[in-house]
């Protein structure tokens, strides 16, 4: 008898702690519920409640990168118009009436392109970006060494003269003010412009007379001092024309 009264007093004061756990229980579920639903029915509240400075901050960063981008177009449009204003990038007189080139000058490259026809020969000349000397740094130059020849702006050419179903001559050649010199000379197959046939000895190991006569063989084809002059005088301008080119696409990107 006892031991059933202490059964039930135990049971007694279990049932109501059962109880309570069950309505705990049923209440963390109930909020869980709530929760969800309330997320899923006002989304962007909660962002806003977790994130309340995102607006702000967005906002920020477009103003800033307005800025920058306003600035940045102030300095690439006075640096067109001190480009536009300058000596060194006005364009070049008429081209000579003894030119004896047609000029393939294509906006956005590096180089020009010029062609002619000479007693059934073709005649074909990349010319690259000239290489500029200014005069600074020449007196270190000296001190290095007394034999060096000094530097000189100077403008690289690749001329190829070629005869239908014959090999081609090519020449690398850097055109200096009244002078040029051939670099090298090789031989291209026919059947393929980008295929080497045979690329000979280090020009300047060739006997004297051989390089003289190499040397009148380009000048009775037109490259001679006076062509070269000229286009070094044409490609510092093409430079300058490229460079402000460059820096109209740059703006225009930038204003899009």
């Amino acid at each position: 008898m006892a031991f059933t009264s202490i059964l039930r007093k135990t049971a007694n004061s279990l049932a109501p702690l059962a109880i309570r756990l069950t309505r705990v229980q049923r209440s963390y579920h109930s909020c869980i519920f709530t929760a969800l639903n309330h997320g899923l029915q006002s989304q962007h509240p909660t962002v806003n409640r977790f994130y309340p400075n995102t607006l702000h901050f967005s906002t920020a960063v477009d103003s800033q990168k307005s800025a920058s981008d306003e600035s940045l177009l102030r300095v690439i449009e006075s640096e067109i118009q001190c480009a536009e204003e300058s000596d060194e990038y006005d364009q070049a007189e008429g081209t000579p009436s003894e030119f004896p080139f047609k000029i393939e000058d294509t906006p956005g490259l590096q180089t020009i392109t010029l062609t002619r026809e000479y007693d059934g020969e073709l005649i074909k000349v990349n010319v690259h970006m000239p290489d500029l000397v200014t005069g600074e740094g020449e007196a270190d130059d000296d001190d290095d060494d007394d034999t060096e020849k000094p530097s000189k702006s100077n403008v690289p050419l690749v001329v190829n003269v070629s005869k239908k179903g014959s090999p081609s001559l090519e020449f690398n050649c850097t055109a200096y003010p009244d002078e040029i010199t051939i670099d090298s000379l090789s031989v291209r197959n026919p059947n393929s412009e980008d295929e080497l046939a045979y690329e000979g000895p280090d020009f300047y190991d060739l006997d004297e007379n051989l390089q003289k006569a190499f040397h009148k063989y380009l000048e009775i084809r037109g490259i001679k001092p006076s062509t070269t002059n000229y286009l070094h005088e044409y490609m510092i301008n093409k430079d300058g024309r490229e460079y402000i080119l460059w820096l109209k696409n740059l703006k225009k990107f930038i204003e899009e």
